[in-house]
């Protein structure tokens, strides 16, 4: 099938090394841009170095990268009273739901057929909550939704393995500062 042949898809992204995999795996059916927006990556300096990857991986595959502004401040007042709780608690729903609701603003205006996000190839990240917010806002925002588990089938494994043979940077925590100091690792 010629690439203009196929869907084309927006898909929110948030590390080199996760995208590597997961976005050399959609590209076998879709037209997929890039979409990093994430406002939860702190502090700046490591904000700007998984960009920085993040654009090498794009170049290596082919593919657009679109940069969302991050609005840290916005993300902080959300997450504020949610900044003890434990990893996988309310506060990384809020920071999913924010980074969903973004991609599919983004996807809608943009005249995407669909949108994704990789996030669900963490063990860190539950696939069916992501799945479900992005059906939420899919709805919302007219833009249908790629439902899916990217850690199925060793997803993760291979995407280490992969991030490891190219010498990507591999975070150790998924962004926020909370995460950090709680020792969470990311991806």
């Amino acid at each position: 099938m010629e690439d203009v042949d196929k869907p084309r898809l927006l898909a929110h992204v948030c590390c080199a090394p996760d995208a590597l995999y997961v976005v050399g795996l959609l590209r076998a059916e879709y037209r997929v841009t890039g979409f990093f927006y994430n406002p939860n990556i702190q502090p700046r300096d490591e904000y700007l170095l998984r960009l920085d990857e993040l654009n090498k991986v794009a170049r290596t595959l082919g593919f657009e990268l679109i940069e969302e502004p991050p609005d840290e401040e916005r993300w902080l007042n959300l997450t504020a009273k949610f900044r003890e709780d434990p990893e996988m608690g309310r506060r990384c729903l809020v920071c999913y739901a924010m980074r969903l609701e973004r991609t599919a603003a983004a996807a809608a205006r943009g005249g995407f057929d669909l949108f994704t996000t990789i996030m669900s190839v963490s063990p860190h990240k539950k696939a069916d909550v992501l799945n479900r917010m992005g059906l939420m806002f899919g709805r919302r925002r007219g833009v249908r939704f790629l439902e899916a588990n990217f850690k199925k089938k060793d997803g993760f494994k291979k995407s280490v393995d992969l991030s490891r043979a190219r010498g990507l940077y591999r975070q150790d925590y998924c962004g926020c500062l909370s995460s950090r100091r709680k020792g969470t690792h990311g991806s």
